[in-house]
């Protein structure tokens, strides 16, 4: 969209009255609250879902990647052209692309399907992509700007038209163009603030240093969703620790006084987390506070309705009429949107037959391979088909212990200490008496689903093995950055070393490998 059209784009939708919009989303919220009493959203078939988000970098000049290369990992913007050529869709950035995947039963021919429905769409994407020099990423965060720029530069270029503010390399959407311009962009942060990095921007660009994975899990029965939301934010700081995977920052947004010792001492494993919250809350909140944050337990389901019609409006946006299921809360969707938690509940469904209440689990970075990512995606199923039928008794541990874990998994990884409860009621801290119950109980879910103890083994076997090896994504680029600074480079040399060792890896594992087969490169 050129940038005339953008900036009207924008004052149409900074022109809509935001007291009207809160009272087509009230009274949506009530539409769902009367189908959830009619048990429209009950849905008993299992049903998983992932969103998978990347970036693109240039190739090396010799491609495919040879180890020691010394060009190539730039970030690359993605022609809108190729998106719809490749059929992802656009997200925050110029170099972002996202895949969403069809729904399926969780049973072993759904599981297999989506990791098919990955692994078929990324290979031809990525077909096209070499084509045209680049190729796609899956990370938590990038860490070389694109060819002769900086990574503050890359983020923080805009211009003003006709007194709106649009950020240069952000994507044609208006909804993010917007939040810049709003009456409350005061509330909204960004900025970046963690250890060693401070950015101020003027657009919510900063937000797009990190991709995610987001599975889905679909609760059978609407009224149950609060027991599995529970469960949900007991699971959430251990299957981070387990996946963290953005522990450095490209190394121009860093402190021109911060040393690279001060770097590894202060870094956290997983800065995604820290560059989601400080984008978009306001500056003044405190860690957990704001429209992202961990969210409280849900007391009944609609209250889970009655939160997200009463969060904070950023853009009212306006709703395209339409014919299907949930058109008839279209306001509340838009509304949806916005309402950032690390775990949310979802109300959707195309039609009425489709109606469904589910939860997504937002707070994992997308990983080094598909099979890493689908692994996550196995697991949370898993663990919400298990830990509510066997009344686990993790769901009594306290809600301010199981925030305490996000963030401590946030910080050190596997290294917190995070608080859980056995299935015999044992309150530890082990890491390896945790994970044993945490994925044995994973393991229990997808046989009650009808897996195999092969295809169960298959799935949970990445993540085993980082517990085992105590090896995540964040430790490997960790002690990837100190081989090369021990070997007299730079901070700057040694984070691009890093990445480019990453990229190489996963050039011969995104498709078929495990990030297991990566052990070999140092000595764990």
């Amino acid at each position: 969209m050129p940038e005339a059209d953008l900036a009207a784009a924008v004052d149409d939708v900074l022109s809509i009255d935001p007291e009207e919009f809160q009272s087509a989303v009230d009274a949506d919220a009530e539409v769902i609250k009367s189908g959830l009493r009619e048990g429209t959203f009950d849905n008993s078939q299992a049903i998983v879902g992932l969103e998978y988000e990347f970036y693109a970098v240039a190739n090396p000049a010799e491609d495919p990647w040879t180890t020691g290369a010394e060009d190539g990992g730039t970030l690359k913007r993605v022609p809108r052209r190729l998106l719809e050529l490749i059929g992802f869709e656009k997200e925050l950035g110029l170099h972002n692309a996202e895949m969403t995947l069809s729904p399926q039963p969780l049973n072993s021919y759904g599981l297999a399907a989506q990791e098919a429905e990955v692994n078929a769409r990324l290979s031809a994407a990525q077909e096209r992509t070499r084509a045209e020099g680049m190729q796609l990423v899956s990370d938590g965060l990038w860490t070389i700007p694109p060819e002769g720029e900086s990574a503050r530069s890359y983020l923080t270029d805009s211009i003003e038209d006709r007194g709106v503010r649009i950020a240069s390399n952000m994507s044609d959407s208006v909804r993010y163009h917007a939040m810049a311009n709003t009456e409350a962009a005061d509330d909204v942060g960004l900025r970046i603030d963690a250890p060693h990095v401070s950015l101020q921007d003027d657009t919510v660009m900063p937000e797009s240093l990190i991709t995610s994975i987001q599975p889905h899990y679909q609760v059978p029965q609407a009224i149950d969703l609060p027991t599995y939301f529970r469960y949900a934010l007991r699971i959430a700081g251990p299957l981070l620790a387990l996946g963290v995977n953005s522990p450095f920052f490209p190394p121009d947004l860093y402190d021109d006084d911060a040393t690279a010792e001060e770097i590894l001492a202060d870094g956290w494993m997983e800065h995604r987390i820290s560059v989601f919250e400080t984008s978009l809350n306001p500056p003044d909140a405190d860690r957990g506070e704001g429209k992202v944050r961990f969210p409280h337990d849900l007391e009944h389901v609609e209250q889970a309705v009655d939160r997200i019609a009463r969060d904070d409006t950023l853009v009212p946006m306006p709703v395209d009429p339409g014919n299907g299921f949930d058109d008839e809360f279209a306001h509340f969707r838009l509304k949806h949107g916005t309402y950032w938690r690390w775990v949310r509940p979802v109300f959707g469904g195309g039609t009425r037959s489709q109606a469904n209440a589910r939860i997504e689990f937002r707070p994992l970075p997308a990983q080094p391979t598909v099979s890493d990512s689908v692994a996550f995606q196995a697991a949370l199923a898993g663990l919400l088909e298990s830990l509510p039928r066997v009344e686990h008794p993790v769901a009594d541990l306290d809600w301010a212990d199981a925030r305490e874990n996000f963030y401590a998994a946030m910080q050190k990884g596997l290294d917190a200490d995070l608080r859980w409860i056995t299935n015999s009621g044992e309150e530890t801290t082990d890491t390896e008496t945790l994970y044993a119950d945490l994925l044995d109980h994973a393991a229990d879910g997808l046989e009650r689903r009808g897996l195999s103890d092969t295809e169960i083994e298959n799935y949970l076997w990445p993540l085993r093995q980082r517990a085992r090896h105590e090896l995540t994504p964040a430790r490997w680029k960790r002690r990837e950055v100190k081989q090369r600074l021990d070997d007299g480079a730079s901070f700057e040399d040694a984070v691009y070393g890093m990445q480019r060792r990453y990229l190489e890896r996963q050039h011969d594992s995104l498709i078929g490998g495990s990030f297991t087969d990566w052990l070999d490169d140092r000595e764990w």
